[in-house]
């Protein structure tokens, strides 16, 4: 009887093992991601800006383990609604890829260019797989709990670091450009933006306009009151970090995404409950915009409102001596630059009449050198090189000008070029086929869909967030919890607010965004299908009866 008993609480022991590693995973990855900071381990390919960390080989043991519970039969792909849509799009990829080396030729035939087109390819799938990990992971409306009480404390992490890196010059590490990306130790200088352990301050801020709505509306929703005061805690801190970003275009997504999200719960909660809350958070977050920080100054550049400037956002302290400054003012010659001779003697400036507003120094002035004859003797004098801007430049910004000057039309032209399969992943930004470049960018996702996988991905891509937000509404609609009900109005804001953002930043192709929107999708999208399930249930067995 002892040893069957013993082999009988082996047998429970393996057991429950086998029934939450998917869930302990999943946890582990929704911690770990944000909070590890893009440290690289090797290059992908030489030369290149994508390089290989640790959560790589994380996330391919996390699909390895998916793959054995899928061939155990554990796992049903007919029950993943987003199956099909991320495998049309996929099978779309792979062709846009073939059609790019064989038919448009965008791709020139060399091994490394075609290595890179297929990473590019095969990186898409590493994003989906935490959708899949993440959606098998929930076999129980109550492990969303889980989630909820590990990601406050996820957020408060990342967003500690954020202050740390504003107010006590802690280190930076940025992959804004190829020599960035080795994991050179920087520090923020005044104009730069926070970016926390993310590569950049637009990761950064997308991530927030991801989570921040989620702890919004389950601080409201939750009954215990130390709860509600720790979440709002926790609320006021993203949101001061968002500010620090200075992204335009993730706070105004933020905005949308709680909007969504309100309007949403009007159907459940009614008028007066969603209205009341909307004004108030939104009321704070335009006055905490315009009063402080940078993030005023970044729309008064396109608004052509007064500048506004606050010591909140100064640093406590003075700036490590010899660091590494990280400045986004200047272009990455100069970066370089600094970097090769570890200095910190500030850039020239120029007059500011000459200059796009959100340049604060000669981004692209240079030196040459310019004989001058006295007599005998000849010296070297410096001859600053003059820099015409673009009128796009000058009225709306240098970033916004680079976009509309040479991203956006590339990325037209791309489309053009097979407008069913598009150029090809990694082809919009060269000048010539045979040009190998450091990194991809478009600053505009559904630019960059067209350009490189046509038509048919565009369409195959946003049938995927169509799906999620059906599958969201609909099991808001018939969910008897308040509190799942409005995690389902968070999805389907946050959802709708990540697609904005990508109107003008490449957010699904930043790893640290693409990992948190579709791990959170799926678990949102695995209970809201355990809601519909149940329903389904209940009302057959209420059929069943006499």
């Amino acid at each position: 009887m002892k040893k069957h008993s013993n082999q009988s609480t082996k047998t429970g022991i393996f057991h429950w093992i086998d029934e939450h590693l998917l869930l302990a995973i999943s946890l582990f990855l929704l911690a770990f991601i944000p909070l590890y900071p893009k440290w690289p381990l090797f290059d992908v390919l030489p030369g290149y800006i994508v390089r290989i960390r640790l959560e790589d080989f994380l996330i391919l043991v996390a699909v390895l383990i998916w793959f054995v519970y899928l061939l155990r039969g554990k796992i049903k792909l007919n029950k993943i609604p987003t199956f099909k849509p991320v495998l049309a799009y996929l099978i779309v990829g792979f062709l846009s890829v073939l059609s790019a080396i064989f038919i448009t030729k965008t791709v020139y035939p060399e091994f490394i260019q075609i290595a890179k087109a297929f990473l590019h390819f095969f990186r898409r799938i590493e994003y989906f797989s935490l959708f899949f990990i993440f959606f098998s992971a929930i076999k129980d409306k109550k492990h969303v709990w889980f989630y909820l009480g590990v990601l406050p404390f996820v957020i408060l992490g990342v967003s500690i670091y954020g202050f740390g890196q504003k107010y006590l010059y802690w280190p930076a590490y940025s992959t804004m450009n190829r020599e960035f990306s080795k994991g050179i130790v920087l520090y923020l200088t005044e104009h730069a933006r926070v970016l926390s352990t993310f590569g950049g301050h637009y990761d950064l801020a997308a991530y927030i306009v991801l989570t921040l709505p989620i702890l919004l509306v389950t601080s409201f929703l939750l009954k215990n009151h130390l709860a509600k005061i720790s979440l709002w805690l926790v609320s006021l801190a993203e949101f001061w970090l968002l500010i620090l970003t200075a992204s335009r275009t993730s706070f105004l997504a933020y905005l949308l995404a709680i909007s969504v999200m309100f309007a949403t719960l009007i159907l459940r909660k009614g008028w007066v409950w969603s209205l009341v809350r909307w004004i108030a958070i939104v009321g704070l977050s335009l006055f905490v915009m315009v009063s402080f920080g940078d993030l005023s100054e970044r729309f008064a550049q396109v608004l052509k409102l007064q500048d506004l400037k606050s010591s909140l956002t100064s640093p406590f302290k003075a700036p490590p001596v010899n660091g590494i400054a990280l400045d986004e003012t200047l272009p990455m010659e100069q970066q370089l630059a600094k970097i090769a001779a570890k200095s910190d003697a500030p850039p020239t400036p120029i007059n500011p009449k000459e200059r796009p507003a959100d340049v604060y120094v000669e981004p692209y002035g240079s030196t040459k050198s310019a004989e001058a004859n006295q007599g005998e003797n000849k010296e070297a004098t410096a001859a600053v090189v003059h820099v015409d801007y673009s009128a796009n430049a000058l009225k709306y910004g240098l970033s916004t000008g680079i976009r509309l000057d040479a991203l956006w039309p590339k990325a037209w032209a791309g489309f053009l070029r097979n407008p069913l399969l598009g150029s090809g992943y990694s082809t919009l930004v060269k000048e010539k086929v045979w040009e190998f470049t450091q990194a991809e960018s478009t600053d505009n996702d559904y630019l960059r869909l067209l350009g490189e996988t046509g038509l048919l991905g565009f369409i195959t891509f946003l049938l995927i967030f169509t799906v999620i937000i059906l599958v969201l509404f609909k099991a808001f609609q018939k969910t008897t919890d308040s509190l799942l009900a409005g995690l389902f109005a968070a999805g389907i804001g946050i959802t709708v607010g990540i697609m904005m953002n990508a109107l003008y930043i490449d957010v699904f192709e930043a790893s640290k965004v693409a990992y948190a929107y579709w791990s959170l999708s799926g678990l949102l999208v695995a209970t809201a299908c355990l809601v519909l399930g149940e329903k389904r249930d209940n009302l057959s067995r209420k059929r069943e009866k006499p």
